[in-house]
């Protein structure tokens, strides 16, 4: 294939994971699954050692996680109160801490996403930070989880392209 066509995947591939990192955040979208998905496109159209490494090491990371959410609690009476502006806000914080202070800083980026996004909404400190623990309580931690673990995807994948 030409190098044009190769970029044009690799696009196209980069596309379809930032659409899974958005996924992540939104309600009822299965970012994992999307994020896994393109990476075993990429990996199945490269079809190098590295590629095939790298899908592995996605899929158990993603299953863990995926286990790993089961032992985390979901507030669903909470829910209702949690917008979904307030997870893209998490989300891109998360994002943000995560290129700031790689890999630990999703956690503090995630949480001071909501804070502001719950700080413009609400007006005063204190129900935004009341606020801001519940929304973690009902799903934030959860979010946060799988953001973490798409966002380790999307940087492994990342490396790897330069890295090829």
């Amino acid at each position: 294939m030409t190098t044009s066509g190769q970029l044009n995947q690799v696009l196209l591939v980069g596309l379809v994971l930032a659409m899974g990192l958005v996924g992540v955040v939104l309600p009822g979208v299965p970012g994992p699954l999307v994020v896994w998905a393109a990476v075993f496109w990429w990996a199945a159209w490269t079809a190098t050692l590295p590629a095939w490494w790298l899908l592995t090491a996605v899929t158990g990371l993603l299953l863990t996680t995926a286990a790993a959410r089961l032992l985390v609690p979901v507030r669903p009476e909470w829910m209702q109160d949690v917008g979904r502006r307030t997870l893209l806000a998490g989300g891109a914080g998360g994002a943000v801490g995560f290129v700031v202070l790689p890999v630990v800083g999703v956690v503090p980026g995630f949480v001071a996403g909501v804070y502001v996004r719950e700080r413009l909404r609400l007006g005063g400190h204190g129900s935004a930070a009341a606020a801001t623990r519940t929304a973690m309580r009902a799903t934030g931690w959860r979010t946060l989880t799988d953001l973490t673990a798409c966002l380790l995807a999307v940087a492994g994948w990342l490396g790897t392209v330069l890295w090829r």
